[in-house]
């Protein structure tokens, strides 16, 4: 019976999980399990509004379980799973094709996690080829930048009409609320925001040239054409703000995973409800099929690239031992020699010296060459047979 030759494991997985596949609640519940795991050199995870990735370098992970992957989510393993995070970084897998979000994201991920436990060298490798790919590719983008901010504008004009002139409130004034402000206030809108800390709130309206409200208190929203909801926590408004939303028909557009309005009033604005999950079907726009070709060589020979240094890192200590394996066998011989020869000259031992190093280094340079090249780790495993490592 031939035996089973089990595949070797993994360098580097990825757990993915997207709001295509996977719901708001089945995401963060997996975010949790990840943030649950023992400290570890050998993971990072990336949390956005519509993605958790759990990045992860099994050889320093150690007998930690990874946590279990809910329907709809994506085990990645090597050049998959490199490919995967690097198109992330340059774009291709975002709802907003072109958005530059992703590339601080995934900077404020590495940066976090730079405060912490020092982050495994193969993990590390892999965010900054990412970022690298990511930068290049946004520098063919043309046009300006959009964001998920602009698509819930887009979702909100689709009942309010054009927003010239409307009150858009923004709820929340983190990187994603100053979007929508910022994109409201292009737009001609008023932009109204509040926030639970109304210092903030008022400097940016003071920025976009709308005006603050306190969060929480009634009665002090003025009639608005939509709502853009982009905290963590609950947002609560009044009970006769809240009622007024209803009546009015206004879309209120929720960014926030999990989602920041509550259950009730979610039932009670039906229709007029827009979940960040429900934003993966806008109808973004798609680059041309020479950008997209462009785009995909870059993630392609960025992700060959990586791979071809992972197998460099992977045979450096068969090319080591190989090394010291032959150095041992020449010094051995050498010393042999001069144990035989006691009065030779010292230019003469030089010239011995010399030649046995030549020697070794023509003998060797075949093999070393071929370890450096290996694709698929046999004939590392030839060599430490070969030469009894």
């Amino acid at each position: 019976m031939t035996a089973l030759v089990s595949a070797p494991p993994a360098t580097v997985v990825a757990l993915s999980t997207h709001a295509r596949s996977v719901p708001s609640l089945a995401r963060e519940r997996f975010a949790l399990e990840a943030a649950a795991l023992p400290p570890s050199e050998g993971v990072i995870v990336v949390h956005t509004c519509h993605r958790v990735e759990v990045l992860v370098a099994p050889g320093s992970l150690g007998d930690a379980s990874l946590p279990e992957l809910p329907p709809g989510g994506v085990r990645r393993e090597d050049v998959d799973a490199a490919r995967h995070l690097i198109a992330v970084a340059c774009g291709l897998d975002s709802v907003v094709f072109g958005e530059d979000q992703i590339l601080h994201q995934l900077r404020e991920t590495l940066a976090a996690r730079h405060r912490g436990q020092p982050l495994d060298p193969v993990l590390e490798r892999l965010f900054q080829v990412a970022l690298r790919a990511g930068r290049q590719a946004h520098g063919w983008f043309s046009g300006s930048p959009r964001s998920l901010a602009d698509v819930a504008l887009d979702r909100i004009a689709r009942t309010a009409g054009s927003l010239e002139g409307q009150a858009i409130l923004v709820v929340g004034v983190g990187r994603m609320g100053r979007l929508a402000a910022f994109a409201a206030s292009r737009r001609g809108a008023i932009p109204i925001v509040t926030n639970r800390t109304l210092e903030r709130a008022t400097s940016l309206a003071h920025e976009v040239g709308g005006r603050a409200v306190p969060v929480g208190e009634d009665g002090v929203l003025p009639p608005v054409a939509g709502v853009i909801v982009a905290i963590a926590g609950p947002w609560e408004p009044g009970a006769g703000d809240a009622r007024r939303l209803v009546e009015s028909e206004a879309c209120v557009v929720d960014l926030s995973s999990p989602p920041a309005v509550a259950i009730d009033l979610q039932d009670r604005l039906g229709g007029g409800f827009v979940s960040v999950d429900d934003l993966t079907d806008a109808p973004e726009f798609r680059p041309d099929e020479r950008l997209r070709g462009r785009l995909e060589r870059l993630v392609s020979e960025t992700g060959r690239d990586y791979c071809a240094w992972l197998r460099t890192r992977d045979s450096v200590p068969a090319i080591q031992a190989v090394t010291e394996a032959a150095e041992g066998h020449r010094r051995a011989e050498i010393d042999w020699l001069l144990h035989r020869l006691p009065g030779i000259e010292p230019a003469d031992r030089a010239f011995v010296e010399q030649m046995s190093h030549r020697l070794v280094a023509a003998i060797l340079h075949a093999p070393l060459s071929a370890l450096h090249d290996d694709v698929t780790g046999d004939r590392e495993r030839a060599a430490r047979e070969l030469f009894d490592l």
